[in-house]
C-alpha cells in the first residue's frame, strides 16, 4: 500500500456532504493526526493553520472552491481527494462507502489540464520486479473474479454475443456528461450521441453496444440522451448485464474516458479513446482525441506497469470490517 506518513499532520476538509463525510471521516482519521470538516474556506478563519496542515477538497472542488482555497491559502499544502479505481460493492452516488481512496497533492487523474500524483508515477517511477510481479497477480485475480469499480451488475453472458454472429462487436460505455474528465479532457468528441456516432463511423459494419452508465441509470446522474437517438447508431442499448461481460463479450471498446477502457485494456481488448483519459498518451490505446503535449506523457509503458501504477502505487485501500489500511 501507498501510504504517505500524515500522522502528524491536520487535515481540513472543505465542502464535503454530509454523507461523504461521515462515511471518510474514519478512513481519514487513521491517516491523520486530526480531521475537521469545513464547510466553506472562510470557515478556516476559526483555526490556526500551520505549515504542517494540510486542505482538502473532493477532486476538483465545486464551482470556485479550488481558486478561493489558493487565493486565500497559497501556501498551504492541498490534497485532492476521489475514489480508488475498485471502490465498492455499490455506487458511491448511492452513499455506499468507498473501501479505495486517492489523496493526490499534485492534481487529480481525470483532469488532464495538468499533471496529476498518477501521471507523475507513470512517467518517472522505476518499476521493479517485484512489483510486475504483483501487477500481473492484480490482473489476473480481477480479470479472474470479474471485479470492476462497482461490481453491482448481473453477471450473464449477453445474448447479444450470439446476435451479433460474425460481426466485430464494439462496447460504447456510456458517461456522465458533466463528469470533470470529459468537460476537460474531450473536444470534438464530448457527450454520448457524439461517441456513438464516432463508434459507427469506424465501424459501419459493425455490432455496436451502447451501455448505460450506472449512476445515470440509477437516476443519480446526469447522461441520458434519447434513445430513438441511440437506436439509430447502437444495434443494443444494455442496462442490466455487467459491465465485465459485455467487455468479454466484445472485440473493441469505443470510449471518451470511461474507466471501462482502463477496465478492458486489463482484459486484453483494443480500446479507442477520444479524450485525454489516465490510461490513455502511453502506446496503450488507439487515441483519437486531442494529444497530450509531449512533455506531458513522456514513454511508452506496458500494461503490467499501467497496472502497478493505478492500482497499486496510486491508490491506497482499507478494511472496513478491521477499519486499517490494508494491500
Amino acid at each position: 500500500m501507498n501510504q504517505p506518513a500524515y500522522s502528524e499532520a491536520r487535515l481540513f476538509v472543505i465542502g464535503f456532504r454530509q454523507w461523504k463525510a461521515y462515511n471518510l471521516r474514519p478512513l481519514l482519521e487513521a491517516l491523520f493526526r486530526k480531521v475537521v470538516f469545513v464547510s466553506t474556506p472562510s470557515a478556516l478563519q476559526s483555526y490556526q493553520l500551520n505549515d504542517h496542515d494540510y486542505l482538502a477538497i473532493w477532486g476538483m472542488g465545486k464551482r470556485n472552491l479550488l481558486s478561493e482555497l489558493s487565493a486565500a491559502y497559497p501556501q498551504q499544502k492541498l490534497l485532492h481527494i476521489e475514489d480508488g479505481f475498485v471502490r465498492s460493492v455499490g455506487l458511491g452516488s448511492d452513499l455506499i462507502r468507498p473501501c479505495s481512496l486517492v489523496l493526490d497533492s499534485s492534481g487529480i487523474y481525470f483532469d488532464p489540464t495538468k499533471p496529476s500524483g498518477l501521471e507523475n508515477i507513470l512517467n518517472h517511477h522505476q518499476f521493479n520486479k517485484q512489483e510486475m510481479e504483483r501487477a500481473k497477480q492484480v490482473q489476473k485475480f480481477i480479470v479472474e473474479h470479474r471485479i470492476t469499480k462497482y461490481n453491482i451488475e448481473r453477471q450473464a453472458t449477453p445474448a447479444w454475443r450470439t446476435q451479433a454472429a460474425a460481426k466485430a462487436v464494439i462496447l460504447v460505455p456510456g458517461q456522465v456528461e458533466d463528469d470533470a474528465s470529459i468537460r476537460y479532457g474531450c473536444t470534438a468528441v464530448n457527450n454520448n450521441l457524439a461517441l456513438l456516432q464516432a463508434a459507427r463511423e469506424a465501424h459501419p459494419d459493425g455490432f455496436i453496444v451502447y451501455k448505460v452508465h450506472p449512476d445515470v441509470l440509477a437516476r443519480n446522474r446526469r447522461g441520458k440522451i434519447d434513445w430513438e437517438q441511440v437506436r439509430h447508431y447502437a444495434d443494443v442499448i444494455e442496462t442490466e448485464i455487467s459491465v465485465d461481460n459485455c467487455i468479454h463479450a466484445c472485440d473493441v471498446v469505443h470510449t471518451m474516458t470511461s474507466l471501462t477502457g482502463f477496465d478492458a485494456l486489463l482484459r486484453g481488448k483494443t480500446v479507442v479513446t477520444y479524450g485525454q483519459p489516465f490510461y490513455a498518451g502511453w502506446g496503450l490505446t488507439n487515441d483519437q482525441g486531442k494529444s497530450f503535449p509531449p512533455e506531458r506523457r513522456v514513454r511508452k509503458l506496458t500494461l503490467d506497469e499501467l497496472t502497478a501504477a493505478a492500482l497499486l502505487l496510486y491508490p491506497m485501500y482499507f478494511d472496513w470490517q478491521s477499519r486499517q489500511f490494508t494491500t
